[in-house]
């Protein structure tokens, strides 16, 4: 069964590109939102197992979301995993670093870092 994957970004053509690459390895279903303040909807519809979260978005920011994630009974044990470009990619472990306790990866992305990142979450 393919993992769903949650993709929350203002840059839509960032999450477009996520998507298309994810789908493309044919072992994630992936949906995209580029709003923060509609993620949680959207993650209660879809229920993702991993969700990928811009830090800062205008309106509601992935920290904002993230804390509505943890109180919310119904995606409360959902994994999510940062998205930022206020570091450099040569400043992070390539598959994810640790602010606050929580797991984030630089931007830009490569795919491969995504994947190894959902495998190291969620398993093969």
């Amino acid at each position: 069964m393919k993992k769903k994957i949650l993709v929350v970004d203002d840059e839509a053509s960032l999450t477009r590109l996520i998507k298309a690459n994810l789908e493309r390895t044919g072992k994630y279903e992936v949906m995209t939102e580029n709003q923060g303040g509609k993620a949680i909807e959207v993650a209660r519809q879809f229920k993702p197992d991993l969700i990928f979260l811009d830090v800062m978005m205008p309106g509601m920011g992935g920290d904002e979301v993230a804390a509505l994630i943890e109180e919310d009974p119904q995606l409360s044990n959902t994994k999510y995993v940062f998205l930022t470009a206020i570091v450099r990619r040569e400043e992070t472990n390539p598959t994810g670093s640790m602010i606050g306790g929580h797991l984030f990866l630089a931007k830009p992305v490569r795919t491969e870092q995504l994947v190894a990142t959902i495998e190291k979450i969620l398993g093969p």
